[in-house]
């Protein structure tokens, strides 16, 4: 299939498409006239990067991991992408971490806005019915 249909079924633009060949995640064959051309696989293939990316992972990262999908009996390339794995599943709990402390931060200065709004509506407005009394 052409970029145009691998791009229609995958629901990726061709120019992620092209993106993901230059990084080396994604391979075609070309044509006489030097066209793109895909096969069946590749749909899956690129469903795959797009899960990879959306996990948060970069296109080092993901060309990394995908040796292990390729050749998936080397015991030498599953290691690699094992340690790989793990290095990216460290910096992901170190987000979580990061984005935890940073929503707790935010739950305090909620708090204090809670408090600062509940004293301002309970309070009496200046001039008001004391100013009347003059």
């Amino acid at each position: 299939m052409r970029i145009g249909e691998l791009s229609k079924r995958t629901g990726v633009s061709p120019r992620s498409l092209r993106y993901y060949e230059e990084q080396g995640l994604l391979t075609s064959s070309r044509s006489d006239a030097g066209q793109r051309h895909y096969s069946d696989a590749a749909v899956q293939r690129v469903s795959l990067i797009r899960q990879l990316f959306d996990a948060g992972m970069s296109s080092r990262v993901i060309a990394t991991v995908l040796p292990c999908v390729d050749v998936p009996g080397d015991l030498g390339v599953a290691e690699e992408t094992f340690t790989a794995m793990m290095r990216e599943r460290d910096r992901i709990d170190a987000d979580i971490a990061h984005l935890i402390e940073t929503r707790d931060a935010l739950d305090v200065l909620i708090r204090a806005n809670s408090r600062h709004r509940a004293e301002l509506s309970t309070a009496p407005e200046p001039g008001g019915a004391v100013g009347l009394m003059l």
